[in-house]
């Protein structure tokens, strides 16, 4: 009997062994990635990276920095993304916010490690179905966006007019202080609404349609592919279809991030992807503006009261068709004293960095893209842009926006060791 005991006691030994190997903050083997290597920053940098393999889906996990044990931050698994904008089967990302702080051109590191029991977070979001067309984010007591993913009229616009239903788009966008920033059907543009992504020139076997005016062709709802929310951020993967009739031409695939807000700001990042279904579809920004991609429209009562800052500075004219990394507009929306906004960054990896864009002082900023040369796009291959939306409270000027586009590059640069 004595054999068979320690037999039983050396092969109980081994699975402790094995559950501590898998399970401590020390998991992993000496060649398994568990250092996030982080460029350091003067702003928050809102990051999202690959899952490390050997890291388990289902335990909580955070970042403790390496040379500065105090500064520990909580991270959230969220589905990842694959090359066809669906949910990737097996990958995963982690997101988390990491502080401002290291010395300037140098990187800072942080361990993974899995969350104790007394340091389990709680979801810091809600999402709420406000009714059957729409979903709403919250981060506690403040409302963040809602997305539209059913037909939305406006009863104001005239029964006839093409431009009173629409779906598949966000509005309202709130800023951090609770003050609505988008406008839906405006008086002014019908077709404008909180914020959207349309072209004005659709071709499709040879015909032409209006995506921006809703003319012979609309973004539909299919399913969804994630709604999630936790202590770092909500995510919310959808997919629309265009279709002619009832024959679906595109299918089109959208994922919106929302991180936690600072008291000064909020971070949404936009990963779109758009597949010609079965013959290729072209695209075109409207002649001599370019306007054709995202878009925000701003609640503006009168255009003198917004101010719209680029890279040169704020600009006192309306920009067609200008080739911008990053445009802001700042007002002073209903029912504030103080003025906020929000400005779209542009990756450098985005195609024909920098687009071209269309502002208006009246409430748009239009990302053009493809431009005003049309760009045509082939069956089964993925189009993919990716975007920021950076809310910001108070007035800010070129030196506070290139920081906040900086940690926006910054983000793109972490890597695992």
């Amino acid at each position: 009997m004595k054999p068979q005991i320690s037999l039983t006691r050396t092969i109980l030994g081994l699975i402790a062994l094995a559950q501590g190997f898998f399970l401590s903050p020390q998991w992993g083997n000496a060649d398994s990635p568990r250092i996030l290597t982080v460029p350091s920053s003067r702003a928050l940098l809102h990051v999202t990276t690959e899952r490390p393999a050997i890291v388990p889906k289902d335990s909580e996990w955070r970042l403790v920095e390496v040379d500065n044990a105090k500064i520990v931050v909580a991270v959230q698994l969220v589905p990842g993304i694959a090359a066809d904008g669906t949910p990737a089967p097996t990958a995963g990302r982690f997101v988390a916010d990491i502080p401002p702080g290291g010395t300037t051109g140098k990187t800072r590191r942080f361990r993974i490690e899995e969350s104790p029991a007394a340091d389990k977070t709680r979801e810091a979001f809600d999402l709420t179905e406000t009714g059957p067309q729409s979903l709403k984010i919250s981060e506690g007591k403040l409302p963040v966006l809602v997305y539209n993913h059913g037909t939305i009229t406006g009863e104001k616009v005239p029964s006839k007019d093409n431009r009173r239903s629409r779906g598949c788009y966000i509005h309202p966008l709130w800023g951090v202080n609770g003050e609505v920033l988008t406008d839906d059907f405006p008086k002014d543009h019908y077709h404008h609404h909180g914020i959207f992504w349309a072209w004005p020139h659709v071709e499709v076997g040879g015909e032409q349609h209006d995506l921006w005016m809703y003319k012979d062709i609309s973004q539909k709802f299919v399913r969804w592919l994630a709604r999630e929310s936790g202590p770092a951020a909500a995510v919310l993967g959808v997919e629309n279809g265009w279709f002619i009739g009832d024959r679906k031409v595109m299918i089109e695939r959208v994922w919106i991030q929302v991180a936690k807000a600072t008291k000064t700001e909020r971070i949404i990042n936009l990963d779109f992807t758009w597949i010609p279904t079965d013959r290729p579809i072209a695209l075109r920004g409207a002649e001599g503006k370019s306007y054709g991609g995202l878009t925000i429209r701003f609640a503006i009562a009168k255009p003198t009261d917004s101010t719209i800052t680029v890279p040169a500075g704020t600009s006192k004219e309306d920009l067609p068709e200008t080739r911008l990394p990053w445009a802001d507009l700042s007002a002073k929306f209903a029912g504030q004293e103080g003025a906020s906004g929000a400005a779209i960054f542009v990756p450098r990896d985005h195609p024909d960095y920098p687009p071209t864009w269309l502002t208006r002082h009246y409430g748009p900023l239009c990302v053009g893209w493809p431009g005003v040369k049309d760009k045509t796009f082939e069956p089964g291959k993925p189009i993919q842009l990716q975007y920021r939306v950076w809310i910001h409270s108070g007035t800010v000027g070129v030196a506070d926006l290139e920081s906040a586009y900086a940690a926006y590059l910054d983000a793109a640069k972490v890597r695992w060791e």
